[in-house]
């Protein structure tokens, strides 16, 4: 009888692997949630996911080029992939588990290349993805070490024997899917209109709070000499290994250009003082 990962009788083999393709399910469903809540947050008071420093954040993989394909999140595909794995091990066959060989295999290869692109290119590496990471290269060993046609000559009949109809079905389900998401993903676009006008009441309704005890001369954006003389006047606090202060200041830079003439933005230290005011008007800066 040819050696099977999931038609050997071993139910322990099966378990793990069907823990494996939970793992990665559970994983890609967080990582997509996270997608969207950084993306497109309902609040100014939502805050970021195992954000722990500037190395170990989920924004920067959020945020990256490759966080979607063509509207559709990366998780999304991570999840495919793992309930293909699961239910490979409760509806066991071997077309089914060679389908799911290959799938694996380019899997693995995928989620290396990630893992590399993250840590070498965007210098970050996201805990929610890593999860992923470490599932699928579970389910990936098993089926090195237990998985159908390990036997076989040759790298190709080894991994890539794939049953067509079962490669087809799969890909047709995945499509569909994959409709449904990018219809989500466009109404989380428009809905942000409605979000904006609730962000700026929020942000209108905050408390107004103290001057620093010290604003910094040397101003990332200078309209005027003096600080308190611009209309628009930003106190930044900022941490260099603060994931959130980078994007920040990527936003300031573009009001830098947007405002010109009109901004003012100084980084700060300990508070002082009440809010000053000028001619009748209240300054107001506000915490974010």
């Amino acid at each position: 009888m040819e050696a099977s990962l999931t038609g050997n009788g071993k139910i322990g083999l099966r378990v793990l692997l069907f823990v494996s393709g939970l793992g990665m399910v559970v994983a890609s469903i967080m990582t997509i949630r996270h997608f969207f809540m950084a993306n497109y947050p309902q609040s100014i008071f939502q805050g970021s996911f195992c954000d722990i420093n500037a190395f170990f954040n989920c924004d920067s993989s959020a945020f990256s080029s490759i966080s979607r394909i063509h509207g559709v999140p990366l998780g999304y595909f991570g999840l495919v992939v793992g309930a293909l794995v699961a239910l490979c091990a409760v509806f066991p066959s071997a077309a089914f588990e060679r389908t799911n060989k290959t799938i694996s295999a380019l899997n693995a290869a995928g989620v290396i290349g990630l893992f590399f692109f993250s840590v070498l290119y965007l210098k970050s590496l996201c805990l929610l993805c890593s999860g992923y990471y470490v599932f699928s290269l579970l389910s990936f060993g098993l089926f090195v070490a237990y998985g159908i046609g390990k036997n076989e000559r040759g790298w190709l009949r080894r991994w890539f024997r794939p049953s067509w109809k079962h490669a087809a079905a799969f890909a047709v389900l995945t499509a569909a899917g994959a409709w449904g998401m990018i219809l989500f993903h466009n109404a989380k676009i428009d809905a942000q209109t409605g979000v904006a006008a609730r962000v700026v009441k929020e942000y209108f309704s905050l408390p107004t709070v103290r001057y620093p005890s010290f604003i910094s001369p040397f101003m990332t954006a200078k309209a005027t000499d003096r600080f308190e003389d611009a209309p628009i006047q930003v106190v930044e606090y900022a941490d260099f290994r603060c994931p959130d202060c980078l994007y920040l200041a990527r936003q300031l830079a573009k009001l830098k250009e947007e405002f010109k003439g009109k901004l003012n933005i100084a980084s700060s230290s300990s508070p002082r003082g009440e809010v000053q005011r000028r001619g009748g008007q209240r300054q107001t800066p506000r915490r974010l």
